[in-house]
This record gives C-alpha cells, structure tokens and sequence, in this order.
C-alpha cells in the first residue's frame, strides 16, 4: 500500500514540477511566471518530498523530508513575493492581458496621504 502511494505522490509531483516549468515558457510576464513556478513547483516537490515518508517511514531520510516541506513552502512563498515586490519597485511591466496591478493602487494611497 506504501508503495502505490508513493508513486501516485511522485507522479503528482512531477506533474506539478512540469506545470510550473510549462507556465514559466507559456505565461506573458515576470509576475504571472513567478505565480506559477511558485504554486506548482512548490506544491510538486512538498509532493515528492511527502512520499519520502511513504517509502522510507520516519527514517532519516523520511524525517528530512517532513522537515523540509514547511522549509521549502515558506521559504518559496517569500522568495516569490520579495521578488514580485522587487520587480515592481523597478518598474517591470506587467503583461498586456494583466487587469489589475494592486501595488500601484497602494502606492497611490500612500501618495494621496
């Protein structure tokens, strides 16, 4: 039983990781490139990491991966945001398809007070 669950959890990963590496060719602009190498990349591999666990139990190796999930899952997301931030702040355009840009609605409240 162990085993079927790891290799579902590492095809999803692998799925996920390919997603993200997909969006990162496909998408317009640098801010919806990062969203998705974020969301995908980061959900694939807390995937493949869970199913050290399944293979290997609480070993060491096991225990690595457990430890590395939260890790990898903060650590990604404010990557992600300090680089969109960051982007933005240098004046990076957003894509032609893009609606809304927040930031800038901020930075008109901050200028109006």
């Amino acid at each position: 039983m162990n085993d079927i669950i790891f290799k579902i959890l590492i095809s999803i990963g692998v799925i996920f990781n390919l997603f993200g590496c997909i969006g990162l060719i496909r998408l317009p602009d640098v801010y919806n490139r990062l969203q998705s190498a974020t969301k995908c990349v980061t959900l694939g591999t807390c995937s493949i990491l869970l199913s050290l666990v399944f293979k290997y139990g609480f070993s060491e190796i096991g225990m690595k991966g457990i430890i590395a999930i939260p890790l990898l899952f903060f650590a990604a997301t404010v990557a992600a945001h300090a680089l969109v931030k960051g982007a933005h702040s240098f004046g990076v355009k957003l894509g032609d398809q893009s609606v809304i840009d927040e930031y800038e609605k901020d930075k008109e409240k901050k200028s109006k007070k």
